[in-house]
């Protein structure tokens, strides 16, 4: 990289530079479409051949007046609903068939029954009444938010009042829309709002931080800059590539890539002006100083955004539509980021030269001296620190240092063997989300089963008694409900049932009895003497799809997690040239991770009263950790590579670990709160993502960097390096570094 300086940064170059970004962003947004106007939030997770997806065919051939996505309407009164409100809810249903919905699928007609008969299906206590309206799969969650606002004024007419309204008093009629519909929306709704909240959360962290550190609004706006120029380029990219169908992207995808690139983002920022800001004090041209601190910071820039690219890109191998759809927004924004990181950056830190850092401007001692004598006071004295830096305690107890905490990042790692997973979407709503309220109303009131049955169907060739088989299926202890076997609409011999468990069927527990139930069901065929069951028992519904989401998670997270590690293994072997050092770099890391985990789990469990952690948290928490922890280790390790040729490893690896201390400190305080902030809102999932994640990234920052990887660099002293070649330089030599 030595020496691209002056095609980005020189005198007329900086000018070219900072054009040709303008030029580029301003062409890309006017040509190609912005990135969120491309977004598809109803994109499928689950690959075709998964078997609930494969079932969800079946059930939509066979039996479609019973296809299609639930929204379960949950009425409740206080003390039991009156006849008046049984009659209410009979001409809704009225008018929702000779109304249909948009994307409306079926309704029972529970309006041509007489409201007596609805009495049977209230709760024990006559407070409760649980009713369906079924939409298309096809529609995203702001289609069927607005079909459902649509019934909630068919509502509001029919009764006169608002019974969906959040205050509505015991006594009187409410409403709460939840099943799989409800809670789309719901999602849908926290992440939307979550958008603008965590934009401007994140932009004020980043730039309070920066002011903080380096107490100049002039470069505390220099990398947001560079981060907005990035993403004006990042967003037309993705937008057309959406647009012609390369790629697929949603709403949580962007938003995220958006935090990534300000966290990320300036880090590599900080990297290049800490060094900057290091030559200002000893070279008095401000150009040569940006040269050579390009030169210095460039390589390990680089190097950093390639890791955390490659590392992003492995996700692209995931079969799980929400990781694969991460790969390419994520990994692009990187790319671009680096790219701007190694160019605008210099540019506009060559526009502004020494302004860039106003009021505390760096100057040379000589420079400072010519200011005092023009002001009539005397030149300032050099100050000259007594105190021994984090890296001469590192260098004179390097064994106690590792053993103490090799031994704190393996306690808190041994607690992520007790992480609890789970896969229920509910437990991340906030308590007074509708559909969580309704949720809870369906347990208290009747079986939770009933919030997403699931369907089973059967192709008996003819040979298995319906009846005989509700029998069969009605046993199983984790069954609270079977309905009455239904003929296929196609094929008359398949047989569909309706099942509720007894269980939560978002919770591991249902998720559990899939195989069972489809073993049960193989299991009848066989009886009956069908050759071959596997293959005619299908069983589809929230919680089929659910226990194929974690099916499909495991399979990628085993995956893609050895890829990673390779990749970033190769990656540092081919930079450091040293087998020993990128085993222990990559070593640390891996711990580190674990450690944030098991740290995380004492958080979240211990503290906050979670029961369990999303099942995606690792795999996402591991991609970032690893790739993004890394980089500080590259960006310490390249400075003590080079020092180590001009003096001796102990004085090499002390002045490395201090030079290098400020910058990553202050980049990994940024970083971990970028994700810190995603731990204030509303969604459970977001909240422990980002304390496991900003915890790795504080140890690898406080702990790993510091203190655990040069210690162990010591250790191994000129082993370090093999099989690259190691300059002995002798202890008495002066120091060059300086």
């Amino acid at each position: 990289m030595s020496g691209y300086g002056k095609w980005v940064a020189g005198s007329k170059s900086k000018w070219i530079t900072f054009l040709v970004w303008i030029v580029v962003v301003g062409l890309l947004n006017m040509l190609w479409p912005a990135v969120n106007s491309q977004v598809a939030n109803n994109a499928p997770n689950l690959p075709e051949n998964a078997q609930s997806v494969q079932a969800e065919v079946v059930a939509g051939r066979e039996f479609p007046g019973g296809s299609g996505v639930p929204a379960l309407l949950v009425w409740h009164r206080e003390g039991g609903m009156s006849p008046e409100d049984l009659v209410h809810i009979g001409a809704i249903y009225n008018t929702l068939e000779q109304q249909p919905l948009p994307y409306q699928n079926f309704v029972p007609p529970l309006g041509k029954i007489p409201p007596q008969a609805l009495q049977a299906s209230l709760s024990e206590d006559g407070s409760t009444l649980v009713t369906p309206v079924l939409f298309d799969s096809s529609a995203d969650s702001g289609q069927l938010k607005e079909a459902v606002t649509d019934l909630k004024g068919i509502i509001h007419t029919e009764t006169g009042s608002d019974p969906t309204a959040a205050g509505t008093a015991d006594s009187e009629l409410s409403l709460r829309v939840t099943g799989p519909v409800g809670i789309s929306i719901d999602a849908s709704s926290l992440f939307k709002n979550a958008d603008v909240s965590l934009l401007i959360a994140t932009v004020l962290l980043v730039l309070i931080f920066l002011l903080i550190i380096y107490r100049s609004p002039i470069l505390a706006v220099i990398p947001l800059v560079a981060v907005g120029f990035a993403y004006g380029v990042t967003g037309p990219i993705l937008g057309k590539m959406a647009q012609e169908g390369w790629i697929t992207v949603d709403s949580q995808a962007i938003s995220i890539m958006t935090v990534l690139l300000f966290g990320a983002g300036t880090d590599y920022c900080l990297f290049l002006i800490s060094r900057f800001r290091q030559l200002l004090k000893s070279e008095e041209s401000k150009s040569r100083a940006l040269l050579h601190a390009i030169t210095d910071s460039s390589g390990a820039i680089a190097m950093s955004g390639f890791t955390v690219v490659l590392a992003l890109f492995a996700l692209l191998l995931a079969k799980f539509g929400a990781y694969h759809r991460f790969a390419v927004p994520f990994s692009l924004a990187i790319f671009i980021m680096g790219i701007a990181s190694l160019t605008l950056v210099p540019a506009l830190l060559a526009i502004f030269g020494r302004a860039s850092f106003y009021p505390f401007i760096p100057r040379t001692p000589q420079m400072e001296a010519e200011r005092a004598k023009v002001k009539g006071k005397p030149a300032p004295q050099p100050r000259v620190s007594r105190k021994k830096g984090i890296g001469e305690l590192v260098v004179a107890r390097p064994w106690a240092i590792v053993g103490v905490t090799v031994l704190l990042l393996g306690v808190l790692a041994s607690f992520s063997s007790g992480i609890k997973f789970t896969y229920d979407i509910l437990s991340s709503f906030p308590k007074d989300m509708e559909s969580r309220q309704g949720f809870d109303l369906i347990g208290t009131k009747f079986s939770p089963g009933e919030l997403a049955p699931a369907k089973l169907m059967i192709d008996t060739q003819g040979k298995a008694d319906g009846e005989d088989l509700k029998v069969v299926l009605g046993a199983l202890s984790y069954v609270g409900k079977v309905s009455d076997p239904q003929p296929g609409a196609v094929n008359k011999e398949i047989l569909g049932y309706d099942i509720e468990f007894k269980s939560n069927p978002y919770s591991l527990e249902a998720m559990s009895h899939i195989p069972a139930l489809r073993a049960t069901g193989e299991q009848a065929l066989v009886d009956v003497g069908v050759a071959n069951p596997e293959g005619k028992v299908w069983i589809s519904g929230q919680t089929a799809t659910q226990y194929d989401n974690r099916a499909t998670g495991e399979r990628d997270m085993d995956l893609i997690i050895p890829v990673v590690i390779g990749m970033i293994t190769l990656l540092l072997l081919v930079y450091l040239r040293s087998i020993i050092a990128t085993i222990y770099l990559v070593g640390t890391v891996i711990l580190s991770f674990f450690s944030a985990l098991g740290l995380g789990w004492i958080i979240i469990h211990y503290v906050l009263g979670a029961e369990a952690i999303q099942g995606a948290i690792p795999l996402y928490s591991f991609v970032f950790l690893v790739a993004l922890g890394e980089d500080y280790n590259i960006f310490m390790i390249s400075s003590i590579w080079k020092k180590r040729k001009v003096m001796p490893l102990k004085q090499a690896i002390a002045e490395g670990v201090n030079e290098t201390g400020s910058v990553i400190t202050s980049a990994g305080l940024i970083l971990a709160g970028t994700f810190g902030v995603l731990a204030t809102l509303p969604i459970q999932v977001l909240v422990q993502f980002g304390i496991i994640t900003a915890l790795g990234v504080l140890l690898d920052t406080f702990v790993v960097r510091p203190f655990l990887v040069p210690a162990i660099t010591l250790l191994f002293g000129r082993l370090a390096f093999w099989p690259g070649k190691h300059v002995e330089v002798a202890e008495t030599q002066p120091n060059v570094g300086e």
